[in-house]
């Protein structure tokens, strides 16, 4: 039987009416979906005195390259949420005194970043003493723009406190050496401005991650430029000490026995330079220098002509002291004694032995002997007795001082890093000439020094620090606002 044509209408009205609802809950369900959501880093550079954009054209590079690998695992992880990032490497007047360094840098990052906040400043040099006062002192609303401060051997004490070669001040010398060619207040913040507590703020309310490397001994001839050690008290770089490239509060990451710009013809430091702060910013465990150790040394020459030599355990933990002192009642007979000494067994852990010293005190050089010191168990590193014998002329006395060390070795799981040595006080020609590791294990954070001195009464004094490696977890990403990518944007 035919349908007429109105029912017919009315059964296509029913079938398509629940096909448009269909259609407008699908599109209405599409309509609803979230946005994406876009974080943008933004990566500005500031070279050094003397320098241009060139010094830091390898790491800008290689930081842009490897960025792509953090962004994609980071988007990865991150569903619905893009980045973006911007790289600024320009050249600025590199003669000026710190303040004026800042305003130029806050001026191009307004000139070219005008509505971008997620900065993160890297300066080499002063150009990162700089990168600190701006966002200390919040020159051009840095601070509210900054997220992390990277300083790459960046002096931040004032550098007139340290011995230069000569005698002389640094402010003298960087004019007379003709650091910069030109010097229009360059000169005097470096050697009179102290940024610490610059570096102590943006360590405090943003981050601030500081690379330092230098030399293995205060004279070594490493980084000698011109046949000159700038500094013959203290570990450097060739242009700063190693303990002025940083501050309390800073994330401190030692990337080893490097000159003061190496990181810009390197492609071995730029690529590692480049990873630390990506792994800063995207998340990522960074090795950081920490202080483990400290203390101090020194010799004096005898008499006479010549040069005297020293070698110096440092970074050992004692175990124990004490003194052994013995009487001899005799009217007509010498007496001799052998005595064994050690440390009380709570005073270490894991007792490996490292040295000892003794010293015969308040008795008579002729009248008495100290005739052999030893360890009671030569072949047994884990023993710490000691063994010596004495003896004693009629009617004397003998006294014994010792002292025993362990190695002080690292939990496991911990490897050490570095050391520092810097030479406090003393003559000239005395010095600090080489240091290194005294042994293979990254556990061992003993350090050999070697010294010397010319006769007759020429002496030194020094400190020495040791540091190991702490893992520091940190992801600035996520203190990047996420903003909804524009319509038409992708």
């Amino acid at each position: 039987m035919m349908l007429s044509v109105r029912v017919m209408r009315k059964l296509l009205s029913l079938l398509c009416l629940p096909l448009c609802l269909l259609l407008t809950l699908s599109v209405s369900r599409t309509g609803a979906q979230a946005p994406v959501m876009v974080k943008t880093v933004n990566f500005v550079f500031s070279h050094g005195a003397g320098g241009n954009s060139c010094t830091q054209q390898l790491l800008a590079d290689t930081l842009a390259e490897r960025i792509k690998v953090y962004i994609e695992e980071y988007e990865r992880a991150n569903p619905g949420v893009r980045v973006n990032f911007n790289v600024l490497n320009r050249c600025y007047p590199n003669d000026v005194d710190v303040d004026t360094w800042a305003v130029n840098l806050a001026e191009s990052v307004d000139h070219y970043l005008p509505r971008e906040g997620s900065i993160v400043l890297i300066g080499h040099s002063m150009g990162g003493k700089s990168a600190l006062y701006s966002v200390a002192k919040n020159i051009g609303s840095l601070a509210d723009r900054t997220v992390l401060v990277v300083t790459i051997n960046s002096p931040v004490p004032a550098l007139n406190k340290y011995f230069m070669y000569g005698g002389a001040t640094f402010e003298g010398f960087c004019r007379a050496a003709m650091v910069v060619r030109s010097d229009r207040g360059v000169c005097n913040s470096v050697a009179t401005y102290d940024s610490s507590a610059d570096g102590d703020w943006v360590a405090r309310n943003r981050h601030w991650l500081a690379f330092v490397a230098g030399e293995d001994a205060p004279l070594s001839s490493q980084f000698n430029y011109g046949g000159v050690d700038m500094y013959p008290k203290d570990m450097d770089d060739g242009a700063l000490p190693i303990s002025a490239m940083y501050g309390e509060g800073a994330d401190v990451v030692y990337y080893g026995e490097h000159g003061h710009s190496d990181f810009g013809v390197s492609t071995e430091v730029a690529e590692f330079m480049a990873d630390q702060v990506l792994k800063y910013v995207f998340g990522g465990g960074i090795q950081c220098s920490v202080l483990l150790r400290q203390g101090s040394f020194g010799h004096r020459a005898a008499s006479g002509i010549g040069k005297e030599n020293w070698s110096d355990i440092l970074g050992d933990v004692l175990a124990g002291k004490g003194s052994v002192w013995h009487w001899n009642p005799s009217y007509l007979r010498w007496q001799g004694w052998e005595d064994i000494v050690a440390p009380p067994l709570a005073s270490y852990e894991e007792p490996r032995r490292s040295r000892f010293t003794v010293a015969k005190v308040d008795s008579s050089a002729v009248l008495t002997d100290f005739k052999e010191a030893r360890w009671l168990e030569p072949n047994n590193e884990t023993d710490l007795q000691l063994y010596f014998k004495t003896a004693a002329a009629p009617r004397n006395s003998v006294r014994i001082d010792w002292e025993i060390y362990h190695q002080g070795l690292l939990l496991p799981g911990l490897e050490r890093e570095r050391w520092e040595i810097e030479v406090t006080a003393g003559t000239p020609l005395s010095e600090v000439y080489r240091a290194a590791w005294l042994s293979d294990d990254p556990r061992d954070v003993r350090v050999v020094a070697f010294s010397r001195a010319e006769r007759p009464f020429r002496w030194f004094q020094a400190n020495w620090r040791v540091y190991y490696k702490e893992s520091r977890w940190r992801k600035v990403i996520d203190e990047v606002p996420a903003v909804p990518q524009a319509p038409g944007v992708r």
